[in-house]
């Protein structure tokens, strides 16, 4: 059931992602000006992406009630995997070979890392100061790697503008994993706790960074990135603040973390390979290089 919901969720990212790069890149505001959050506000395809994203937004809440953090937020990484052929359909992604590979690597990972690492739960009710020392930290490495990605190539800017939305949304996954606890309290009690503060806190500001990474118009390393640096974060906090558990023995905990790197090292191939494509172009198919 949560590995079902997982990748529903997955899908619905997805596609969300897709569709709100094609509304991104048919603003008239430029990547460097903020006007262009406010413009895909009036894009049709960029709402429906919105859409996508809340359904997928739900269906991981459904499934981070259910399971551990590490669990969901691996098969939910793997959206990347599905939105490379929407990308290339939609907003004309030329997927070669390397991007290809950089995929199959992301995957690889990420299924070792499931399959073998096996996290378990833990709480759902973390220590606020546990919490709070997270947020920190998030907030600065999403600071530090916005600055990294002024006057970057387009590839290399959608990457570190992806990693910085991934460490908001693996904080927001976090937040959301306490937050559907409390959720049969009422308004007031969502009121009275942290998490949903910190919730709307992580979702604006991951919202705010991956809009602008899509806005290179290069799909695979902003997507990919995100995805990556949201799993490693996510896998951070479950062990750190909800106390989950990564494997049975030393050897497989090795395993799992070699994985993680299988699926790092292929974020990093999609990064410095794939090419912004122009939108006026017809969408393409595969080239392979």
């Amino acid at each position: 059931m949560v590995t079902t919901l997982a990748l529903a969720a997955a899908l619905s990212f997805a596609l969300g992602n897709v569709l709100q790069q094609r509304g991104t890149l048919e603003t008239d505001a430029g990547a460097d000006d903020p006007r262009f959050l406010v413009q895909i506000l009036r894009r049709p395809v960029w709402l429906a992406g919105a859409v996508c994203q809340a359904a997928g937004w739900i269906l991981q809440a459904v499934a981070l009630d259910l399971g551990p953090l590490s669990f969901v937020q691996s098969i939910t990484t793997l959206s990347l995997v599905l939105a490379l052929p929407l990308g290339a359909r939609l907003t004309n992604q030329r997927i070669t070979g390397t991007v290809v590979a950089g995929a199959v690597a992301v995957t690889a990972g990420v299924i070792i890392f499931v399959t073998v690492g096996a996290p378990s739960a833990g709480t759902s009710q973390p220590s606020g100061t546990v919490a709070f020392a997270a947020t920190a930290s998030t907030v600065v490495a999403c600071v530090v790697l916005s600055v990294l990605a002024r006057r970057r190539s387009a590839a290399m800017r959608a990457a570190l503008f992806g990693a910085a939305a991934g460490f908001a949304f693996g904080l927001q996954g976090a937040a959301t994993k306490v937050f559907v606890t409390h959720v049969g309290h009422g308004l007031l009690g969502l009121l009275s706790i942290w998490s949903t503060y910190l919730l709307v806190v992580s979702a604006l500001l991951g919202f705010a960074l991956q809009q602008t990474g899509l806005k290179t118009g290069v799909l695979a390393p902003s997507i990919a990135s995100s995805n990556a640096v949201t799993l490693f974060v996510s896998v951070l906090l479950g062990i750190v603040v909800f106390g989950e558990a990564l494997g049975t023995s030393p050897a497989t905990r090795v395993v799992a973390w070699a994985g993680l790197a299988v699926a790092l090292a292929g974020v990093a191939v999609l990064a410095t390979h794939a090419q912004a494509p122009p939108l006026s172009e017809e969408p393409g198919g595969l080239a392979v290089d």
